[in-house]
């Protein structure tokens, strides 16, 4: 509501008098809900913080807390070049001797070359391309796909979820159709079986019957004829030795020759010179599941300790305090976090704690790891340190289980952050509430005030009045003259 300045000359400001006293009554209040406000939003920000670091060092603990951890193997070749071994739960630590004979292989076969490829065209029938004792689905040869290009991509499409393709090669005695098999082993040859067609085309269908030898017999010999069909390679299985073992396989992939150790082969060891495979306990693996139970367990510190902070700013100014500041919460967290590092369950022999893995609390509560004693309570105390860490009740799952009542759902972080969130809520309606009543003081003062200015021109001109009246009386000093 606009301001009526100075009616009947009072000269009063109403405008800004009323606004001033509208801002004098709405500054506690306005100020109380602002501070709460800001004080939420801190504190539910905070609890955020606190909430994900303490679920990112559960996770480090779940996969410290693994018995398949300190299961694990790892395998090691002496030549990676030629070979490289992956080690399962089950494979036994050890060494082994390896020698590569020959590596597996696929079957790549060019069938009879058609002269002039550009102009001719197959007859109407079906063919079937074998991988091995694999057949694909029947190919039907008519209008649509009887030139080299459509035969080609028939065999493609049929193909497709069997490892074979087909593309085409032009030679000196014309174009030929190349087939290739993904499929490796012996017996795992490409062999075409097309019969006659109905003799609608330039080039019979039968042209494209290939008949691969049996397993152990001899490629056929290349004859005069250069258009004839031939083997390009032969499908052949890998053949190894493992201390001096002969072993077959059909792929490269070798997983049955060794228990829980798969070696994928990569090439040939030269006669009477074997790699050598390690398998051993994946200490490597422990040893860096450990240190990201350190860096998690150092980031949740870290974030308690900066959202419990108050950071002086200096030149008089108000110090910066964090969300949880004199928080019980937070204290409560950090009591049983550091409470659980120390304890050390009754009854444990070999590695009892955390320091004797060169763990060790530095001043400012974080943990820092001593890499060269780690490394010595790995070769020398695996199987403690397994029990220290795992279990219900190794040190993983008690810390857990610490963690839990805070972290889970329905915990005490997220009760507190609904309680924060209603009260963010609240807030918005005391603020609803305070404008609107500050607009009905704002207009009752506009009225009070213009009703006074208006009084006071009523009396100004009253006044006024009185004294002209009097002025012209007989009795007036002025008159007494005239």
């Amino acid at each position: 509501m606009a301001g009526i300045t100075g009616i009947g000359g009072s000269g009063l400001d109403i405008d800004k008098t009323v606004k001033a006293l509208v801002a004098a009554e709405r500054s506690p209040k306005q100020t109380q809900l602002d501070n709460l406000e800001k004080k939420s939003t801190t504190t539910i920000t905070s609890l955020g913080a606190v909430k994900s670091a303490m679920s990112e060092f559960q996770s480090a603990l779940s996969l410290i807390n693994s018995p398949s951890l300190f299961q694990a193997r790892t395998a090691t070749s002496s030549k990676t070049d030629l070979l490289t071994a992956t080690a399962g739960l089950k494979a036994g630590a050890g060494s082994y001797q390896i020698e590569v004979k020959s590596l597996a292989t696929s079957s790549k076969v060019a069938l009879a070359s058609v002269a002039d490829s550009a102009n001719a065209t197959f007859g109407n029938g079906t063919f079937t391309v074998k991988v091995g004792n694999t057949s694909l689905p029947a190919i039907t040869i008519d209008s649509t796909n009887n030139t080299l290009t459509g035969v080609r991509d028939a065999i493609n499409k049929a193909g497709a979820d069997k490892g074979l393709s087909a593309t085409i090669i032009n030679d000196s005695s014309g174009a030929r159709l190349v087939l290739s098999s993904t499929t490796t082993g012996a017996g795992e040859d490409i062999s075409v079986i097309a019969g006659s067609d109905d003799g609608s085309g330039s080039v019979n269908l039968s042209k494209l019957n290939f008949s691969a030898p049996a397993s152990g017999e001899p490629d056929p010999a290349v004859g005069p004829d250069d258009s004839a069909a031939r083997i390009i390679s032969r499908a052949e299985s890998a053949e190894l030795t493992v201390d001096g073992l002969k072993v077959i396989s059909k792929s490269n992939t070798v997983d049955t020759a060794i228990e829980g150790l798969t070696l994928n082969l990569k090439g040939v060891t030269a006669a009477d010179s074997p790699l050598t495979v390690g398998v051993s306990q994946d200490k490597g693996g422990v040893k860096t599941n450990i240190q990201n139970f350190v860096d998690a367990y150092n980031k949740l510190m870290g974030v308690i300790s900066a959202e419990t902070k108050v950071t002086p700013v200096g030149d008089g100014k108000a110090p910066v305090i964090a969300g949880l500041v004199g928080d019980a919460m937070a204290r409560g967290i950090l009591s049983a976090v550091r409470g659980e590092l120390v304890n050390v369950p009754n009854g444990s022999s070999g590695v009892r704690s955390l320091a004797d893995l060169g763990i060790t609390t530095q001043k400012d509560g974080t943990l820092t790891v001593d890499s060269a004693k780690l490394d010595k309570q790995l070769t020398n105390n695996f199987e403690s340190i397994s029990a220290l860490f795992t279990g219900d009740t190794g040190l993983a799952s008690r810390l857990s289980k610490r963690l839990d009542p805070y972290v889970q759902t329905g915990g005490v972080i997220e009760q507190r952050d609904k309680s924060l969130r209603s009260t963010l809520t609240t807030i918005d309606k005391q603020k609803e509430a305070l404008n609107t009543r500050m607009q009905a003081v704002e207009a009752r003062l506009f009225k009070q005030f213009n009703a006074m200015d208006m009084m006071y021109a009523q009396l100004s001109n009253t006044a006024s009045s009185l004294s002209a009246s009097l002025d012209n009386m007989p009795w007036a000093s002025g008159n007494s003259k005239k």
